[in-house]
């Protein structure tokens, strides 16, 4: 293994040499800087190759970045778009602004987390969960549908669904499902909030008992002492990963080929593992089994679906 890793490396510092300049890459990326630098800065120290990163905002929830690759078409500034999720990266596949490619890094990676055509690989995933004060709440909730139940009542929160993994997930309950669902959240005094950070925040506080959000989030709370803990929902959990894809017209197309090689390897899954977010390895049985499954290219195209949410929930 660390043959091929020291042959991988000099293949990429040749490619490297090609090119006029210091050599680099342009990686749009909407995953939170604190962890993406890590990744950038191991992939400079093993190839030499400089990672121009361009990050997002929560607030913008990956599409400020989707639409400047949308606006740059004509004239493509991103090599490689890594995404936190895949129904934008899907997005971006709708509309043809990306490259297929399937590294060879990646061939030990389930179909289920690759697009069937290659335009996108997945990798290092996390969870929707329910998360919960262990000094307020004795017996937490199994399943999303008991926090529709009086115990509950005014005391559970969820970050807005038209957007983010939210979106995502109300998705992959079904329409029917889903807007049932927030109709009995609303009716128990849901608390709605901007992002999924803030649904941890206020369950440590105690202004919340319990709420919905992603398993990095409650990592990294708990990392810091807050006192949650965090149920995979026994009525199925949505698993969400990391997608990755070359930009069509990628001005740096070969050194685009050569992170996504790199990101998509099975090391890469183990540093994300390790990290403060401790995202699950696609490959390998860290993933829980009840999980609901999804298509990614419907999220961007579930208009009615999100019709029916913001009026259920006076959005």
């Amino acid at each position: 293994m660390r043959h091929l890793n020291r042959l991988f490396a000099l293949c990429v510092l040749a490619l490297a040499g090609c090119s006029r300049g210091a050599p680099h890459v342009v990686v749009y990326t909407s995953v939170d800087e604190i962890y993406a630098r890590d990744v950038f800065e191991a992939f400079t120290r093993e190839t030499g190759v400089r990672v121009k990163a361009v990050f997002d905002t929560e607030e913008a929830k990956t599409l400020g970045l989707v639409n400047r690759i949308v606006a740059e078409r004509a004239s493509p500034q991103a090599d490689v778009f890594w995404n936190g999720e895949c129904s934008r990266t899907a997005q971006l596949k709708a509309i043809g602004a990306l490259e297929p490619y399937a590294p060879a890094s990646a061939k030990d990676i389930a179909a289920e987390w690759r697009d069937a055509d290659g335009a996108w690989t997945g990798f290092g995933a996390r969870a929707r969960v329910i998360v919960y004060n262990t000094k307020r709440v004795a017996e937490p909730p199994k399943t999303i549908a008991e926090l529709a139940g009086p115990e509950w009542r005014g005391r559970i929160a969820m970050a807005n669904p038209l957007f983010g993994t939210t979106a995502a997930h109300m998705v992959a309950l079904g329409e029917e499902e889903a807007v049932k669902l927030a109709a009995a959240l609303k009716a128990n005094g849901l608390r709605l909030v901007g992002g999924n950070s803030h649904v941890r925040d206020l369950v440590a506080r105690g202004d919340c008992d319990a709420g919905i959000t992603d398993t990095d989030d409650v990592w990294i709370g708990k990392q810091r002492g807050d006192p949650i803990e965090m149920v995979f929902p026994a009525d199925g959990t949505l698993v969400i990963p990391n997608s990755a894809a070359l930009v069509k017209g990628a001005p740096n197309a070969a050194r685009g080929r050569a992170f996504l090689d790199w990101l998509l390897r099975r090391e890469t899954e183990e540093m994300l593992a390790k990290g403060p977010s401790r995202q699950m390895p696609v490959r390998g049985d860290a993933l829980p089994a009840a999980r609901l499954r999804i298509d990614w290219s419907r999220v961007a195209a579930s208009e009615e679906l999100f019709r029916r949410l913001r009026s259920v929930l006076e959005l």
